[in-house]
This record gives C-alpha cells, structure tokens and sequence, in this order.
C-alpha cells in the first residue's frame, strides 16, 4: 500500500490519513521509514500469541473508533490480511465506502490459504470499489456478481514498490547479506502461511536439506519469520546447518535487492509470486494451489505442494537444467507495470466524479 499512499499524498484532490493496526511491529516500523510514511492512527494491537479472534477483535473496535470520529469519504484496504476484513467491516458499521487494492485473488477453497481466502471474500462483500490487479481477478469478481463499473484493473502494486527500492549498485544493510558469497546461487526461502505450520513446514525444511547436499554451489538464505510458531519447527532443523543461513526478517530494501540477487525463490508467499517475476528471477510456490493462476500461465511460477520429494524434484529441476530455468527467467510478469498506483488514483477520481474517462486498464501479453 505505500506507493499508493505516496501517489494519493502528491496529488491536491486527495487529503490521506495512514492508519496501521501495529502488527509485526519491527517490520512494519521500518517499512515506513523507507517510504517515509507517518501514520496519524496507530492502534498498536498486536499481543503475544493472540489468536485470530482477539486480533480481529481488537482491529475493529480500534477501527471502529477512528471512523467515527474521522468520518472519511473512503478507505483503502490492500489484499487479504485479517486487517483488511477487519477495517472493512468496521467501515460497513460506520456507513463509510470501502475501496479494495488487490481485489479479487481467489483459490476458491474456503481453507487454503487460511484464513485469507475469507479475509478477500468477505472484503469483496463489503468493497464498494475494487481495484483488481488482473483481468481473471476482475472475472473472479464478476463471477461473485460484483458490478462491471465498480472495478478498475490496475496491475499490483507491490511491483511499483520495487521501483523505489532495488537498485543496481546497492549495498546490503544486514551484515550476513554483506558477507554471503554471491559468486555462488543464491537461493531464498520465505515461509509463513498458517496452513503450512507444523509438519509441512518440517517437510520444506527437510527438502531444503536434500537440496543443499546436492548442489554444492548453493547457498540458502532464509529470513524466518518472527512467529514463534514458525521458528519452532525451522530452527531445530536448520540451526547451524552448512551453507543455510538464517536470518531474522530482513529491512524492506534489503529483501528487494536479495531477491534481485537470487537465482530461485521458494515461498509459501502471495506477494513474492508477484514481485520475483518482475526481477526476473523464477520462484516454486510451496503451496498446494495459488489464488495466482496468472503466474502459472504466463509460466513465471511453478505450485510445487509442500512434500518433500516435490519441493526437491522441482528444484533439482531448475538448479541442474539451464533450459527450464531459463525458460521461466524470461517469461512475461503478468502483473504489472508499475503504474498501478496511478491507476488506483484515476480510478478513485472517476468514481467520485472527478474524471470523466475510466483509466485505461492493465493487461499484458505473453
């Protein structure tokens, strides 16, 4: 959501308040700090091991508060956070319009991912304004009887983030990215999903072992994720394992530019699945379905489940055949152009009469 914050705050039709829940502190804290964005609401929700309702619970009541008191003309929710239902819903309870960034993903399995699957639909219920990153996710919307005038297809936004982070001659932050030998491929891993706790996850660890054997010219990165729940299964397996390094969640800008690095990315991640094919860097999904259909088409991704054996037999694949790998290096990224922000600002100028002419809608060809 920053480079749509950052292109609303420079155009004068726009007065735009910033509101964060407080969730993963650390890392939100320096994500705004590099897109220099000062929030004026910050909830600060978060408690150890809280569970789905208390958190959902504590969002919308903190939400609830604000909206009556601002009264906004709208408000802007990005994706499928347990946030993005939560502000949605306590903008329903207070009769303020919701715009929704990154509508319209869907797996069509109620459970996978959870509980983000939901989190969108419920939102999409809820949206007055959705702003779809793609055509199928504009269908999707249809499908669920969303009228045609109220979508706007903009590309995602997350690619125009990377405009503003990744660059050629930049110098990593974090000491172990200084010293990682970047000669040799780079492989990063980014995990989290609920769905993938527990034994998937040791399954993925365990494929990350296979793979490290291997190939001897590999080097894993993995930032673990700060829930104590997921380092509960990563750490005892991994710990101290030769040429897998773990580190804590890497700052905003480190992480774009170490993506530009790597030669495979393997994630349960939504965002990455995005943003990797726009660097040109091919990622195997540890998933058993993506609510990115997209990708897989246009051939930048590969949905490889959370089995061991299949996790290894991917990524042997690529790290020991150029052809493949090149193959899905080169493909077309179907998500944007970086300017999907600026599509999002057209699309809210015309639907609130301020635009006479619908911004022209993103599409890519393969």
């Amino acid at each position: 959501m920053a480079p749509v914050i950052t292109e609303l705050a420079k155009r004068p039709e726009f007065s735009v308040a910033a509101c964060v829940t407080g969730q993963h502190r650390a890392m939100l804290d320096q994500v705004l700090r590099l897109f220099q964005i000062e929030p004026r609401y910050d909830l600060n929700i978060m408690r150890d091991r809280q569970t789905l309702p208390e958190t959902f619970s504590r969002a919308v009541l903190g939400l609830d508060g604000i909206f009556r008191d601002d009264r906004p003309d709208i408000i802007l929710v990005h994706g499928d956070t347990l946030t993005t239902f939560a502000a949605s819903l306590a903008a329903f309870f207070n009769q303020v319009p919701v715009g929704h960034v990154e509508a319209g993903l869907r797996t069509h399995h109620k459970y996978l991912p959870f509980p983000e699957e939901m989190n969108r639909k419920l939102t999409g219920v809820l949206a007055d304004v959705h702003f779809a990153p793609t055509l199928t996710s504009r269908h999707n919307l249809l499908c669920e009887g969303v009228k045609a005038e109220s979508i706007y297809v903009t590309g995602n936004t997350v690619i125009d983030a990377l405009a503003t982070t990744v660059r050629e001659q930049y110098e990593f932050h974090s000491p172990a990215l200084k010293a990682l030998p970047l000669s040799r491929r780079v492989l990063l891993v980014e995990v989290h999903r609920r769905e993938n706790w527990g034994q998937p996850m040791a399954e993925m660890c365990q494929a990350l072992l296979d793979i490290v054997a291997e190939f001897a010219d590999v080097e894993i990165v993995f930032p673990v994720h700060l829930n104590p729940v997921v380092r509960e299964v990563v750490m005892p397996l991994l710990a101290d394992k030769e040429r897998i390094h773990l580190l804590d969640p890497l700052d905003t800008d480190d992480f774009h530019n170490l993506m530009a690095k790597s030669y495979l990315i393997l994630t349960d991640s939504g965002g990455l699945q995005e943003e990797a094919p726009a660097l040109g860097v091919p990622v195997l999904v540890m998933r058993n379905n993506t609510e990115r259909p997209e990708a897989v088409e246009a051939g930048t991704v590969v949905v490889v489940g959370t089995s061991r054996q299949g996790i290894v037999r991917q990524a042997s694949h690529l790290l020991g055949s150029r052809k493949p790998y090149l193959a899905m290096q080169n493909a077309v990224n179907p998500y944007g152009d970086g300017q999907a922000s600026r599509r999002v600002a057209e699309g809210l100028l015309h639907h609130f009469g301020r635009r006479a002419e619908r911004p022209v809608e993103w599409s890519y060809k393969r």
